[in-house]
């Protein structure tokens, strides 16, 4: 039985457990009354049942402009809270299953999901909201709380749908019944840590897909001054080191989800290339991020945000 509850405010405890959930497992999405918003709920509402948990929907901030003086305009609050309803119908109309909350935190917007995150498994947005710039592949909120959420931020593209995360029929044709697509992990074993091992073995998991594991490694150029450079002498080896350091970190996220399929490639070449063409025909691409004071997106996180049209789970960790 569906369950759909407005509450209004800030808040109070960045800990704060929503009746009936599991408190960090719940999937929060923060919406704007756009329509790539609303696409971004009906993917965190899939994601939501796909894990069994709860969905929180959040509309956040305080307008930055006034409206012209030829229209009336409505209270924060009340606007907010229409927003927050009419996606709660819509969302509990197509999925009868879920169970729904539905806030509407007082406060600057990057602030309120900042805050927000603090409490939630996984918190989707939209790449670009109602305010996004035409020809901005990320908006400035996504990119803001992406770069300093202290959970997994996943950001939508507008036009998303729920056929588009499953392999096509037979036929070529679009299907919400075929398989899921891959889910694709950005790995660098040296520098990443285990957070978005640990999501990516999940999502893949939840969805019965396979997990792709993508680590490209390059050499330092010739005039580099390092006394680690590496030399075209040294290319093959350093390509065995890298897979030897990509199984070891994996090895115990095999053991622990026996059933997931994991394909590792590794190869030359940069990062965000790599993962632009692995991303593509995946249901999911997760990539990780140095959490932590001063945090911000690196040149891959932010190719991969640019470029990759799936949905990207931006997972930070240590």
């Amino acid at each position: 039985m569906n369950h759909h509850r407005t509450t209004t405010g800030p808040h109070h405890h960045a800990r704060t457990r929503l009746p009936g959930t599991a408190g960090a497992r719940v999937v929060t999405a923060g919406i704007d009354g756009s329509m790539a918003s609303m696409d971004a709920a009906d993917w965190a509402a899939r994601e939501a049942l796909l894990h069994g948990v709860p969905l929180r929907l959040l509309h956040a901030g305080t307008p930055t402009s006034a409206p012209p003086a030829r229209v009336r305009a409505l209270p924060g609050a009340e606007r907010g809270r229409g927003v927050l309803d009419r996606a709660a119908i819509t969302l509990s109309y197509v999925h009868p299953a879920l169970e729904i909350h539905a806030q509407h935190p007082s406060g600057p917007t990057v602030a309120a999901l900042l805050a927000a995150s603090a409490a939630a498994g996984t918190l989707v947005l939209g790449s670009r909201g109602r305010a996004g710039a035409p020809g901005l592949a990320v908006g400035s909120v996504a990119a803001a709380v992406s770069a300093r959420a202290s959970a997994p931020v996943v950001l939508v593209r507008a036009g998303e749908r729920p056929e588009d995360a499953r392999t096509p029929a037979a036929d070529g044709t679009p299907s919400q019944t075929m398989p899921h697509r891959p889910v694709v992990l950005g790995l660098d074993p040296w520098r990443s840590g285990d957070a978005p091992i640990a999501y990516a073995f999940d999502a893949a998991a939840a969805r019965g897909a396979p997990l792709h594991v993508v680590h490209a490694w390059t050499m330092a150029a010739l005039d580099a001054c390092a006394p680690d450079r590496v030399l075209p002498s040294d290319l093959t080896g350093l390509e065995r080191r890298s897979r030897e350091a990509l199984g070891a970190a994996l090895a115990p996220w095999r053991r622990t989800h026996p059933r997931v399929t994991v394909v590792e490639r590794v190869g030359f070449g940069r990062a965000g290339h790599r993962l632009l063409m692995a991303a593509t025909g995946a249901s999911l691409l997760v990539i990780g991020r140095r959490g932590g004071p001063g945090a911000h997106l690196g040149r891959t996180a932010h190719s991969a945000l640019d470029h990759v049209t799936c949905p990207v789970a931006v997972v930070p960790h240590d």
